[in-house]
């Protein structure tokens, strides 16, 4: 369905660059990948899937679609947030598309903080490798069960000063590609117990090989074929002063200027997997006959095809309004967290129908339906649960206005918290 957005002239443009990409390049080799990513236990079918995946970069380059969110200083196309939008929609119609466009969590977030909060050195040391793919990364905040969650207050790990370093102790779990052991990692860790979360939190460049990083196991979940995620254990082990990222006590910000643009951008790629496989469907319902027509003939079917496109014609509509508040105001908690909730419970609907209306195709793995319904089940919990998101709502909604001291100095040092 062709429906017109206010966007950018530029980020038509690319968006349709995109598509041409995925469907002339990715998309022909996806079952390859697929193949190639199963293969736990063949390392020579796993090297020639990063090859193959090193060979579409070169190609998106080529196509001018890589690093669509990078600056250009770095070898990127430098777009601005907004024009970006349509640009990951189109990238989120396939998995590989993400990493072959380098536009991935948590790479594409880490590169964000990295270029607004880091320094010099480290921008030359870790951001320039990282944006030209000669690296990997990992986010490491969230931790086990009485830890950090959708609630970043709960963070336990430590970092201790000791001269010229910082030592950190903590047990991580769900740390973003941790399953691949990246080459470095953003760690946030306290570094004044004493002080509440708000304020005494920060954030870290750590080594991946590192002494005392250890790799518990990666953390067999739903999506893997998305993204792995591992359990990580950080056992003194030390940092220099000059790895800290951005000011002391200023991690919680960095993480949520992380997670604040990061959960719109989530929200355009899982919406490309249900425009896809709302044409996958479509396609299947106009071929498949029972009962004397085809299902594209059923109106019960063509009603829910219907609410599907109505549901993520209303979804793009509320991440671009998002997407315009934070660049005309610099935050928009509320309109982040509504779009967040309403992308994700719309995507999983939709990729739901799609699969049921597909029947055993549906459910089967030739078909990307299956991978998606997976990962965009996920997405309800990743980057703040639901819940999370409709208590903040609700705050706004009751004009709930008392805020605790702690939350009053961190407002004050580093802007308001998302939630």
């Amino acid at each position: 369905m062709d429906l017109t957005y206010q966007d950018s002239e530029r980020a038509r443009e690319v968006a349709e660059r995109t598509r041409a990409f995925l469907d002339e390049e990715v998309l022909p080799r996806e079952r390859e990948l697929l193949g190639q990513r199963d293969a736990t236990s063949d390392a020579d079918r796993q090297e020639e899937g990063r090859e193959l995946m090193e060979d579409l970069r070169e190609i998106a380059r080529e196509r001018e679609v890589f690093g669509p969110q990078i600056p250009e200083e770095y070898g990127g196309l430098g777009m601005d947030f907004a024009d970006l939008l349509p640009v990951f929609e189109q990238a989120g119609r396939s998995i590989f598309a993400m990493g072959a466009m380098h536009v991935a969590a948590p790479d594409e977030g880490n590169m964000e903080i990295l270029e607004q909060a880091g320094t010099e050195a480290q921008k030359e040391e870790y951001l320039r490798p990282l944006v030209n793919g000669e690296v990997s990364s990992g986010f490491s905040m969230t931790e086990p069960m009485d830890g950090a969650g959708s609630d970043a207050k709960n963070l336990k790990t430590t970092a201790q000063k000791d001269g010229d370093e910082w030592v950190i102790d903590g047990h991580k779990w769900w740390t973003s590609f941790g399953h691949s052991q990246p080459d470095f990692l953003i760690v946030v860790a306290r570094t004044n117990e004493d002080a509440h979360p708000y304020v005494g939190t920060s954030a870290f460049i750590v080594d991946a090989d590192a002494d005392g990083v250890e790799y518990v196991r990666d953390i067999p979940h739903m999506g893997e074929s998305g993204m792995g995620h591992a359990e990580v254990v950080y056992d003194g082990v030390r940092v220099p002063e000059e790895n800290m990222l951005g000011p002391k006590d200023g991690g919680l910000a960095i993480a949520q200027q992380r997670l604040g643009k990061a959960r719109l951008t989530h929200c355009m790629r899982f919406m490309g997997m249900a425009d896809r496989s709302l044409d996958i469907a479509k396609a299947y319902m106009d071929e498949r006959s029972a009962y004397g027509d085809t299902l594209s003939q059923k109106q019960a079917l063509r009603f829910d095809i219907a609410d599907a496109e109505m549901r993520l014609h209303a979804a793009r509509t509320m991440v671009r309004h998002a997407a315009r508040t934070i660049q005309e105001e610099g935050q928009a908690d509320t309109e982040v967290s509504m779009s967040k909730v309403f992308a994700a419970e719309t995507v999983q609907d939709i990729v739901d129908t799609c699969v049921q209306v597909c029947g055993g195709n549906g459910i089967g793995k030739d078909l990307p339906l299956a991978d998606f319904y997976e990962n965009v089940r996920c997405f309800r919990i990743v980057d703040g649960a639901d819940e999370a998101h409709l208590r903040s709502i609700a705050k706004g909604a009751f004009d709930d206005d008392e805020i605790e001291p702690a939350e009053l100095e961190y407002v004050t040092r580093f802007g308001e918290p998302q939630r």
